[in-house]
């Protein structure tokens, strides 16, 4: 009866650790974002708002797309930084229809940059003429 019960703990924590072991060989994830002012830095009064989505390969390929509302676009990025915090760019990204921005195929995050993406530290970010440094904005928490 404990030979059982030692070989079925057993089995059990090795199916953990190999299921652990599997998720951290995987790609970061992916990642769904609501975008607004408020979460901008320093907080910006909107009435736009958007959502986007993110994922990175296991190769740190990234694939990205940002659909804004009420908000006149003129540039959005992914970037470095901390929630409360401005960074810098780590992922330019185009307009591919109006209010929606997608990554450029075959982007790759470095590995210090895959490792923030990790972390929680990097953000989208939309820019519009009356708001330079970004509108709204939404921290990546894959």
């Amino acid at each position: 009866m404990k030979i059982t019960q030692t070989l079925k703990t057993s089995a059990a924590a090795l199916a953990t650790a190999l299921l652990i072991a599997g998720c951290a060989g995987m790609g970061g994830g992916a990642a769904s974002v609501a975008l607004s002012g408020s979460q901008e830095v320093p907080p910006v009064n909107s009435a736009g708002s958007g959502t986007g989505t993110v994922s990175v390969a296991e190769d740190r390929t990234v694939t990205a797309k940002i659909t804004t509302q009420g908000v006149n676009g003129v540039a959005a990025h992914i970037h470095e930084g901390a929630a409360g915090a401005n960074g810098p760019v780590i992922v330019p990204m185009e307009k591919t229809a109006d209010n929606t921005w997608t990554s450029k195929p075959g982007q790759k995050l470095t590995e210090a940059q895959y490792e923030a993406y990790k972390a929680g530290r990097t953000y989208f970010n939309v820019h519009t003429p009356q708001h330079k440094g970004g509108e709204i904005r939404g921290q990546i928490r894959p």
